[in-house]
């Protein structure tokens, strides 16, 4: 009987470990969910063992003391075990009810699965039956709720209605956090390849006018695949006249923005669209203390087009909140469209272009402290460098480099109460900076010492002798 016993409390632990595992690794559940299963799994487990332990007790000469320990537990634990049972098998109404993933199209494109057929991030029948329904589609939206634990901004909500998220317009910095979180899809930043496609071909291979890739400096942490030399001449192969590093425009926003910084003695950065836009909606005090330089990608196309006032500029990065920056009015006359390295990545699939049998082409427009612009605390580095190339003296800064836009948050909140210590903010809404953006390829950690001896690899050592080149 003992040996009985302790095969069918075995085989229970061993169900719920491999239970709460199915669980943890279904990631259209929201994460306080998983938690509340694997806890309800765990009490099973330990009820399970605690009874095996009374009957292994009653079989060997044990004290009355233990004896009397085992059974008082048991007693604690047996009114959790209906509960905890209910919870593991979902028996309440909300999960009960199926959840009707909704279709954003018309439904007619005979891609939607049938009842109990959806087949989503994990093929588990019983999740069939919970996640699905008549109107089930791998397109569209079962209210997981992983957008709304994505966004820092507190801008995305769940309707309790519909239990749907909704999006508050006047908190949105259009990051691009929720995007790649969504298991689904069901999100997706606007894309503007038929535009960039539009603009190539109506140059009439760059006679007509010329077309101008403008890349920003996280390039060199995309496309691990091939060299950087071949992404580049697999641009120019797409129809773009000449490929100019957005870094160089970094250098300048770096030697302008220092001199600002002496002047007014505290800024906060410019360059990430979406920390302007947190600033802008969530701490309105502090806008007059943004720097009125715009960024890098804004700066350098300006450039471009005063040298050629036909050009066209698309510029090509890691950031979905550059497609809002392009569509502002200090920024529109000189960017005319904003992808982002998906978006490349999928113009090169489409063209059956294989970058990898190219030969490497030359991108060499900025300096070191340029390129180190897509890494968190590389803006702060080339402030420090700027004012040490301008030779400024009795001014000391005191950079406070912010890492995601939680670090953003406390810096500003402590500036709007006279309470940092600091006189430079620099602000990335991404962990990691511009390599941890929405719109890369990958979004696993970056190693920001790949940026470094991107920036290593510099021709111009200092930003002067980048800039130098644009007098």
């Amino acid at each position: 009987m003992s040996n009985f016993y302790t095969g069918v409390t075995i085989l229970t632990v061993l169900g719920m470990i491999v239970m709460s595992f199915v669980v943890y690794a279904n990631y259209s559940m929201p994460r306080r969910k998983k938690i509340r299963f694997v806890i309800a799994y765990a009490m099973i487990s330990m009820g399970a063992i605690l009874e095996w332990g009374a009957m292994m007790l009653e079989t060997v000469n044990s004290s009355i003391a233990l004896h009397t320990v085992v059974k008082a537990m048991e007693l604690i634990l047996a009114p959790s075990i209906p509960l905890a049972i209910m919870m593991a098998l979902a028996l309440d109404r909300k999960m009960l009810a199926p959840m009707v993933a909704v279709v954003r199209c018309n439904g007619t494109c005979g891609n939607r699965p049938k009842t109990n057929e959806y087949d989503g991030s994990f093929s588990c029948k019983v999740k069939a039956s919970l996640y699905s329904g008549d109107t089930g589609c791998a397109f569209g939206c079962l209210g997981c709720g992983d957008c709304v634990e994505a966004c820092k901004f507190g801008a995305l909500s769940m309707n309790p209605e519909t239990g749907l998220p909704v999006v508050d317009e006047s908190k949105c910095t259009a990051c691009g956090a929720c995007v790649y979180q969504c298991p689904f899809g069901a999100i997706m930043d606007k894309s503007y390849i038929l535009n960039v496609i539009d603009l190539i071909k109506k140059s009439e291979q760059n006679e007509k006018y010329k077309v101008y890739a403008l890349v920003a400096p996280s390039i060199s942490s995309q496309f691990t695949y091939a060299k950087l030399g071949q992404v580049i001449a697999g641009l120019k192969t797409l129809g773009f006249f000449t490929v100019i590093e957005a870094a160089l425009g970094a250098d300048m926003v770096a030697y302008a923005e220092s001199k600002e910084l002496v002047e007014k003695g505290f800024l906060t950065s410019s360059c990430c669209p979406a920390f302007v836009g947190y600033v802008h909606k969530s701490f309105p005090a502090l806008v007059p203390l943004i720097s009125h330089n715009l960024s890098p990608m804004a700066t350098i196309a300006r450039y471009i087009k005063s040298t050629d006032q036909t050009a066209k500029i698309v510029f090509i990065g890691p950031c979905t909140a550059k497609k809002a920056e392009v569509q502002k009015e200090a920024v529109k006359p000189y960017v005319d469209v904003a992808i982002t390295f998906e978006e490349l990545q999928a113009l090169f699939d489409s063209g059956d272009l294989d970058i990898t049998m190219l030969n490497e082409d030359v991108l060499d427009n900025a300096s070191y402290f340029g390129r180190i612009f897509a890494r968190s605390g590389g803006l702060s580095d080339a402030v420090a460098q700027g004012l040490k190339e301008q030779g400024v003296a009795g001014f000391e800064l005191k950079a406070v480099p912010c890492d995601g836009i939680e670090a953003c948050r406390v810096a500003l909140l402590k500036k709007s109460k006279n309470a940092l210590d600091g006189n430079f903010i620099e602000g990335m809404a991404c962990i990691g900076g511009c390599i941890g953006g929405a719109g890369c390829l990958t979004h696993g950690e970056k190693n920001k010492a790949e940026v470094d001896k991107y920036g290593m690899e510099a021709y111009e050592k200092t930003i002067t002798e980048a800039i130098s080149v644009l007098k």
